[in-house]
């Protein structure tokens, strides 16, 4: 099935039972589709924009694993359903690799000008994951040997794209989270099996050629 581009593809951050709460798309995640989730440090409500961590400097506020551990991470509906049900609020953590896609992220500004550009190509993407800061393409798992000799095979790629896989972690939406809230800039479809994606080669050629194309600079953040 054909993911639908853009703008018409805001759709899924609720359960077909009609929830939007975090422990209804937790449990789609991992009873549904499979990926193994686990909570998030809350923000801070004491200190906007700080983490509820011990680390005063954390870079992902709100948004990683803490206690318990990634390691933690699980598609049990049982345990998914009791660690929202006492952390009602808490981020959604994706453990990514392994069984779950692993994730390629860049600035928004720069990733909203690159899909642009691919939408115009007709390239097919699957799943987007969208902060206020960055944005984060879905792929299919990857190993570091893969990623190692796509990287080395690049003349050029940016700084600022960063790599989510095994063994690494994305907010999925709907957190809240230090940095603002977590959303889906392409949903994926509802009432479907696990989301289709892409392979992370696609995704790094096109997004590098589109950025290369377009004369659009990604900042390092």
């Amino acid at each position: 099935m054909r993911e639908i581009p853009g703008r018409r593809r805001r759709l899924l951050s609720r359960r077909s039972d009609g929830s939007s709460e975090p422990v209804g798309a937790a449990l789609t995640f991992a009873t549904e589709w499979q990926w193994p989730v686990l909570p998030g440090v809350a923000p801070d409500p004491r200190r906007p924009g700080r983490c509820g961590c011990p680390d005063p400097e954390c870079t992902v506020p709100g948004a990683h694993p803490f206690d318990p551990g990634l390691l933690a991470a699980s598609t049990d509906a049982r345990m998914v359903r009791w660690w929202w049900t006492n952390r009602p609020a808490a981020p959604i953590v994706l453990a990514t690799g392994g069984r779950a896609p692993c994730a390629v992220s860049l600035p928004a500004l720069a990733a909203a000008r690159a899909l642009e550009a691919l939408d115009r190509v007709g390239m097919r993407l699957g799943p987007v994951v969208a902060s206020p800061t960055r944005w984060a393409i879905l792929v299919k798992p990857y190993s570091m040997e893969q990623l190692g000799e796509l990287l080395y095979a690049k003349d050029y790629v940016p700084g600022s794209l960063r790599f989510h896989g095994e063994g690494g972690y994305l907010a999925l939406p709907p957190s809240a989270t230090g940095a603002g809230p977590i959303r889906w800039e392409r949903a994926p479809l509802p009432g479907s099996a696990s989301p289709w994606v892409p392979d992370v080669e696609a995704v790094v050629d096109a997004v590098v050629e589109a950025l290369t194309r377009t004369g659009v600079s990604a900042p390092e953040l």
